[in-house]
């Protein structure tokens, strides 16, 4: 897959994709680009007024993109429930369900409404509830594809079994490693779950290496005015090893389209440490290919989200 571009997204005419977080960064660069390629696109994100303007911009980029949004908040599980409710009614089937929505490095704790550590609440366990929420909808297409946004970070990851919402001692970079590591085990067990049952759907992971999003600052900035150590570090070493977002959605656009991409498998980019540069198959750490940890993780999202 050399030099793989959006030019080479086959046609997507007929295709509904949802993508979480598509208002701005990766996911609107995916957005944008399974819109020009013919799909009927819904953005699901918090903030309304940005995805109005994601809408915009798409639009004005293709006269007759077919993209709506739906309102939606992964910290909540009631949120997740009556959006999926909704989309569930509105479309026949979900071709590409794109779980791509997260936050990083968030200084201090937070808790979403039910009570969960926000990234591990946002970035995985609302991304779990709704995929298996439309799960109906995604089986129900011909050749479904659930395509979950990871990141490099997932290598430093461990799921803390004993303490999955660190309400023990709370550390901003190691609980978003491990929403990620979680985001990629949920990925591969939906996989192999699919290949045990005979499902068409294939699951696949992605990660856009550092991409130049809203992510360095959002999170990092949740509840200060100022930016942190680790924000003015991320910036200094931009100019150096990062890439911007149309390119960071690259490996997600190749796990949602490519004729060639593997289900179980995680896309990223081909360049130094996976970084930067053109979509290729990914490394995954040895400790995430662990399937009885999929599984604990599974059973226990399931008991999380009800």
């Amino acid at each position: 897959m050399p030099d793989w571009t959006v030019k080479d997204i086959p046609p997507q005419t007929g295709r509904i994709a949802v993508i979480t977080g598509a208002n701005s960064g990766i996911g609107y660069e995916a957005a944008k680009a399974l819109a020009a390629a013919g799909a009927k696109v819904i953005i699901a994100s918090r903030n309304g007024a940005r995805a109005n303007e994601a809408l915009a911009k798409i639009r004005a980029a293709t006269a007759d993109a077919d993209v709506t949004f739906e309102a939606l908040d992964l910290s909540s599980l009631d949120s997740v429930a009556r959006t999926a409710d909704r989309i569930a009614a509105a479309v026949p089937h979900i071709d590409l369900l794109i779980n791509n929505a997260g936050i990083m490095a968030i200084p201090d704790r937070h808790e979403t409404e039910d009570g969960f550590e926000m990234q591990m609440g946002a970035n995985y366990i609302g991304h779990f509830a709704w995929t298996m929420r439309l799960l109906p909808k995604v089986s129900a297409a011909a050749n479904p594809r659930v395509v979950t946004v990871s990141s490099l970070a997932h290598r430093s990851g461990q799921i803390h079994f004993d303490d999955l919402q660190w309400r023990r001692r709370y550390r901003p970079w190691a609980a978003y490693c491990q929403s990620k590591l979680a985001t990629l085990l949920f990925s591969l067990e939906l996989d192999r779950v699919a290949r045990a049952e005979g499902w068409a759907l294939k699951s696949i992971a992605a990660h856009p290496g550092y991409a130049v999003t809203g992510l360095q600052t959002t999170g990092p900035r949740m509840g200060r005015d100022r930016a942190s150590l680790f924000e003015r570090t991320m910036k200094w070493v931009e100019p150096f090893s990062s890439q911007s977002a149309e390119a960071g959605a690259l490996p997600t656009l190749f796990a949602a389209t490519s004729p060639t991409a593997e289900g179980g498998a995680m896309y990223g980019p081909s360049g130094f440490y996976e970084l930067k540069g053109p979509p290729v198959r990914a490394k995954i750490a040895p400790h995430a290919l662990d399937q009885t940890t999929w599984r604990r993780l599974w059973d226990v999202s399931e008991q999380l989200t009800g």
